[in-house]
């Protein structure tokens, strides 16, 4: 069956040039919403990264000449659609049972498409089947980010410190499981959401991080992913029991929105017009977003009153104080100590503790903190973790101590691989040559 004519969705004046470069860019910001209905619609993610990729093949052969349509999304799902029974019924000569699922997928009445619906979205269906707790954790993260944020093998792989062909095959069985396993492709009950959610809002949170610092590449940020990950997170908090305002989960979800908010609002500052980082110290204040810092707080306030607090909150807390500071050297940076501590209680480890120390030398000075990063570097536990060898390196610096502020900077570069951050290593070493 051949997908629906193009002209009766495009518009006419749209029908000139559609180059490589729009469908790219269409590609990005609307590929994974088109997967996630393909999968509710399809019932396999095997057929619907198929059908998906065949949509997009079709538009670039037809979009060019007929023009962009009004619902580029719509189409590529119909498309998609068709696209995969004609698929199947070319298959059924090798396996007469496909003719069956190819007959009952095109008595599917045409997809409702509405633009924007939180309860029915077809993306968070897609995370919380990929958060199903039959699967493990590892393979739950890795599964999302690739399915639900089209990160690639090859970047999920870096953040998890495994091959790509490891994590591939992780990718691979957890599809299996699910295919197996029955697990169905919707939004828990209410009831039980909250037992979902854990897991849930940890690979929002590692979503958020990879936008908001990118592992690897040329760029220091993707806007799309950071945009992404709080998008989820208003879905999820949107779907909360209203006569429960006041729990753990609906805090944490509340949290977790707070700390993306409070965070994302400095991204316009954290660069320059080159694409270099800025630290923190140096950056415009006048450019973080006002509006993202007045919803995180209020978020934070609301949660803190609830004496609930979690682990995504206290990191709020800690956000929200930076974010309401004019400056550094004004930053109340006994209060952040003091919720570290606390956060140290909750989630103790060596990434936190590290925090910890970077803000008592804010705090009680260098030496202090320099104290206590030797003692993670000595006891192993950041060896490989280049913020912890920067960390280093700069309270050297501000103590004068060039060599093995050299020396630590380069044992940084050694284990970068984000440019912009590369770059400022690179910068600070001739500043210290």
């Amino acid at each position: 069956m051949a997908p629906p004519p193009v002209s009766n969705s495009c518009r006419t004046t749209d029908r000139q040039n559609i180059d490589r470069q729009a469908i790219n860019q269409i590609y990005r910001s609307e590929s994974r919403r088109v997967f996630a209905t393909l999968v509710r619609l399809l019932s396999s993610f095997d057929l619907a990264e198929e059908a998906l990729q065949d949509a997009f093949a079709a538009a670039a052969e037809k979009w060019p000449q007929q023009g962009l349509p009004q619902n580029p999304y719509a189409w590529l799902v119909s498309t998609g659609r068709f696209k995969a029974i004609d698929a199947l019924r070319r298959r059924t000569r090798f396996d007469a049972s496909l003719a069956d699922l190819a007959n009952k997928l095109n008595t599917i009445t045409e997809p409702n498409l509405p633009d924007d619906c939180p309860i029915e979205d077809d993306r968070l269906r897609l995370i919380f089947t990929c958060c199903h707790p039959a699967l493990s954790p590892q393979a739950q993260v890795a599964l999302t980010l690739r399915e639900v944020c089209g990160l690639t093998t090859e970047e999920i792989a870096s953040a998890f410190l495994v091959s790509p062909s490891a994590l591939a095959q992780r990718i691979v069985r957890a599809k299996a499981k699910i295919r197996d396993a029955g697990i169905p492709y919707e939004v828990p009950a209410k009831a039980d959401l909250a037992d979902r959610l854990e897991t849930v809002l940890q690979v929002i949170y590692l979503v958020f991080n990879e936008g908001y610092a990118a592992s690897s590449g040329s760029m220091l940020t993707r806007a799309s992913l950071s945009a992404e990950a709080i998008r989820l997170g208003r879905l999820l908090r949107s779907l909360l029991p209203e006569s429960e305002p006041e729990s753990e989960p609906a805090g944490e979800v509340a949290g977790l929105l707070a700390l993306m908010l409070l965070q994302e609002s400095r991204r316009a500052a954290r660069t320059s017009p080159t694409g270099d980082l800025i630290l923190l110290s140096d950056q415009d204040r006048t450019q973080w977003n006002a509006e993202q810092i007045a919803e995180g707080c209020e978020l934070v306030q609301q949660v803190l009153a609830t004496g609930r607090v979690g682990t995504y909150t206290v990191q709020g807390a800690i956000a929200a104080i930076h974010a309401q500071a004019p400056s550094t050297e004004t930053t109340a940076w006994a209060q952040i100590v003091a919720w570290y501590d606390i956060l140290m209680q909750l989630t103790p480890s060596p990434i936190v503790a590290l925090n910890r120390a970077v803000a008592i030398s804010m705090r009680d000075g260098p030496v202090a903190g320099l104290r206590l990063i030797d003692d993670l570097l000595t006891e192993g536990q950041l060896t490989s973790y280049p913020l912890a060898h920067a960390a280093r390196a700069d309270l050297h610096r501000q103590l004068g101590n060039r060599s093995a502020a050299s020396d630590a900077y380069q044992k940084a570069l050694s284990l970068t691989k984000p440019e912009p951050e590369r770059r400022f290593l690179e910068k600070r070493l001739r500043e210290l040559a």
